[in-house]
């Protein structure tokens, strides 16, 4: 517990950036008993693009992106029940600027919501741009360039990262980001989104998903770092419902045309050349989203000795989210070889502060943390890729599989009945411990979950086997799954739910 009467510093902890980390890491610090502050200070997109007190999440990430998701998908859902049901849905057409007044609502009253917890929770909350001194001294500048200087015990660096455009010629100026898609005024129109992450995938996903011409430029593979088999069946399903595909492509120069559109140079991923390419076509707006920066090398944490990656913007930290400088740390998307997700840096901001001024010892757990992937098919995973887990247990690895077909699509004949895949990786042996599960399909986010707590307790074949499924749904398929993934098959098509 903090002492009440050390008042050496003007804080116990202050927190650098209002994400959810960080928000979660002051207010359970202040529940604690310490004394609280946050910086929090949005420099804007190259675009202009701004927004409020919650971090990359709320405001341009996770939040917007699965209403906008959830958006496209009733969409398709209501085009469903109209002509596969006959069912009366009044037919409507998508309103761009009604989804973004309603989304941009919904987020402000988020950012108010998370000032006004910080008041109730006691922590002090700076609209300011945080800067090192020393090693226990930061500098506070607003908007308008005042500066205020104040101390702390413990400093926790909790910023996050921004997208990168790439380096390429013409981007900073012609081309938008996830930092400005949400905050958009006019729709998108014919679009072009390079790059293949899920940031990528699941922005064409949506966009495609209201209508609108896009194309994704790829590199080289889908989903780097994601299991490369569910990657690859995203990517046909995306391409099946109307999304193209340019592989093995990249660009080289973005120009504005005079009627404000993008003209686009690209040439082939393996050209290594410093030729120009050759013209690629015309986009209304061409959505980058080929990585992320951290935010570490705005900080000036050389003042304060702290190590860090200045090309990548990362900061390594010990298994404790302790730098190498002893009161400094740092949880979230800033750290070196962290999951990027607002759930892992919650429970560590939360954890981290329960460990200073708890008394607990307990350290955050990054294994088997579970994810979902918001393209038109949802993919949700938790535990080790099938690659990864070949790579680890070898012949000592089954792979059970099924494809499953939603009660909602029986009567659809555009559906497929392998659109929908799951898979669960075990260990041959024994019990069969499960070291990963994978899914595609509709709510596969609601699904996972459960099973992300199924193996945190040990899950093995066997309990699947033994669980009681529930009918119809998909998640009973789990509990049937019999069919033994062999080289060069994939599953049976089976029924519906």
């Amino acid at each position: 517990m903090p002492d009440p009467g050390d008042s050496a510093y003007d804080w116990d902890l202050f927190v650098i950036g209002g994400g959810s980390g960080g928000l979660a890491a002051s207010k359970t610090a202040a529940a604690l008993g310490a004394r609280v502050a946050v910086a929090d200070f949005v420099k804007p997109s190259p675009q202009g693009t701004t927004w409020g007190l919650g971090g990359t999440c709320v405001n341009v990430g996770c939040i917007p992106k699965k209403l906008f998701h959830m958006s496209a998908q009733t969409a398709e859902t209501k085009a469903s029940l109209r002509c596969c049901y006959r069912l009366l849905v009044v037919t409507a057409s998508h309103n761009w600027d009604a989804m973004i007044r309603n989304v941009t609502t919904y987020i402000s009253s988020l950012n108010w919501g998370y000032k006004s917890e910080l008041r109730s929770n006691n922590v002090k909350y700076y609209n300011s741009f945080a800067t090192f001194i020393d090693k226990n001294t930061l500098k506070l500048t607003d908007k308008r360039g005042r500066e205020v200087i104040v101390t702390a015990r413990y400093i926790l660096i909790a910023t996050g990262g921004r997208p990168n455009l790439g380096g390429y010629p013409g981007a900073e100026e012609c081309c938008i980001s996830s930092d400005d898609i949400f905050r958009r005024s006019t729709p998108p129109g014919k679009t072009l989104v390079v790059g293949a992450s899920y940031i990528a995938l699941e922005s064409a996903g949506f966009i495609a998903g209201f209508g609108y011409d896009t194309t994704v430029m790829v590199r080289s593979i889908l989903l780097r770092g994601f299991d490369q088999d569910m990657a690859e069946r995203i990517g046909k399903y995306m391409e099946n419902h109307g999304t193209k595909f340019a592989r093995e492509m990249v660009p080289t120069k973005f120009e504005k045309t005079e009627d404000g559109k993008v003209r686009v140079y690209a040439k082939g991923a393996s050209d290594i050349s410093d030729d120009d390419g050759t013209e690629f076509g015309v986009f209304d707006t061409v959505l980058m989203a080929v990585g992320r920066t951290g935010c570490a090398g705005w900080l000036s944490l050389d003042n304060a000795g702290v190590h860090y990656d200045a090309g990548k913007g990362k900061i390594p930290v010990d298994k404790a989210e302790k730098t190498n400088i002893d009161n400094i740390y740092a949880i979230g998307d800033v750290v070196e070889g962290m999951l990027e997700l607002t759930p892992v840096a919650i429970q560590s901001g939360k954890m981290l502060a329960e460990r200073l001024f708890g008394g607990a010892s307990k350290l955050m757990d990054y294994h088997n943390v579970p994810t979902t992937v918001f393209t038109p098919i949802e993919y949700a995973s938790v535990g080790m890729s099938e690659e990864n887990a070949r790579d680890q247990y070898g012949d000592d690895l089954i792979v059970y599989h099924s494809f499953f077909k939603p009660l909602l699509w029986a009567l659809n004949k555009e559906r497929g009945d392998a659109d929908c895949y799951m898979k669960v990786l075990c260990e041959n042996k024994g019990d069969r411990k499960v070291v990963g599960v994978h899914i595609l399909g509709p709510d596969a986010g609601e699904m996972i979950q459960g099973l992300a707590v199924a193996m945190k307790a040990g899950c093995t074949k066997a309990h699947l086997d033994d669980t009681v499924g529930i009918h119809p749904t998909c998640a009973e398929t789990f509990t049937t799954l019999t069919q033994i993934k062999e080289d060069g098959q994939d599953a049976a098509v089976g029924g519906s739910c």
